[in-house]
């Protein structure tokens, strides 16, 4: 089988478009998206037409689970007051332009979807299988950690987003852990493009990045690239007056809210 997930939306339905049409090419068997549909971009309802016409089951995300009960902010889990600033506004902009009917259906969305293919047990969830909103980062996320989630779990691959940054760890007995990045915005590298990922089981593993299970079956991960039009993303942006800030991590690739979060690997890799 040969699954493409897709991670934090943001609103930005341009890279969601051109992502379903990569994906598509790529002749993927399902495509799944990890929540957060809403934050950061222009005009959530957007994305749903995409998800709903191209049948992308979706996890609750924190973000999804505030709008759909119109809770007083996104649960995100900052604690730096500028980072809580930029988020209300985000989060008041987004519950402001999502429809009643999006919100229910949000209301509605599972907190993980398990799949059972090829002999594999992949449990797909948001931040991690314990807690909605945890950040799990590629260089303080520990693999006995991520070993233990897996056993708690019952998962030979656990396939979560959150973070804002794609990573992998290979751990005991072939199992896997995958962040498979976010769609809504750059990854902090000066870069403009955008992360999903593509997993492959079975006779569909790719031989060249295969991870072999202790019962035999493999598994192997793609992270994809997407370019999209991030100019007119700005635009509709500044048209929505959106923070300037936001527009500019669109524009430049750089973070310039979220930073709190950041180990200091991470936001090493940055400008800020």
């Amino acid at each position: 089988m040969k699954f493409a997930f897709f991670g934090g939306l943001y609103s930005n339905y341009l890279a969601l478009e051109v992502a379903i049409s990569d994906a598509l090419t790529r002749n993927v068997d399902k495509m799944y998206c990890l929540g957060d549909l809403g934050a950061f971009g222009p005009h959530p309802d957007r994305v749903f037409p995409l998800l709903h016409n191209n049948s992308i089951a979706c996890v609750q995300g924190n973000y999804d689970e505030s709008i759909g009960n119109e809770l007083d902010d996104c649960q995100c889990g900052y604690t730096d007051p500028r980072d809580n600033h930029f988020a209300q506004v985000s989060y008041d902009y987004t519950l402001q332009n999502t429809s009643d009917d999006n919100k229910a259906w949000l209301r509605e969305l599972p907190k993980e979807i398990r799949l059972n293919v090829d002999g594999l047990s992949i449990l797909l969830c948001h931040g991690s299988p314990r807690r909605t909103n945890e950040f799990l980062w590629e260089s303080t996320t520990s693999t006995a950690f991520l070993d233990r989630l897996c056993t708690e779990h019952k998962a030979d691959v656990i396939v979560g987003t959150h973070s804002g940054i794609h990573w992998q760890h290979k751990l005991q007995a072939g199992r896997r852990y995958i962040n498979v990045g976010v769609l809504g915005r750059p990854e902090n590298n000066g870069q403009t493009c955008v992360w999903y990922a593509i997993v492959r089981t079975g006779d569909d593993a790719d031989p060249r990045s295969t991870c072999q299970l202790n019962h035999g079956i493999t598994v192997s991960v793609d992270f994809i690239s997407v370019e999209y039009d991030h100019q007119r993303l700005a635009t509709e942006m500044r048209q929505e007056s959106l923070p300037q800030e936001f527009i500019d991590t669109v524009l430049n690739g750089w973070w310039t809210t979220c930073l709190e979060i950041l180990p200091s690997r991470e936001r090493r890799a940055g400008q800020y």
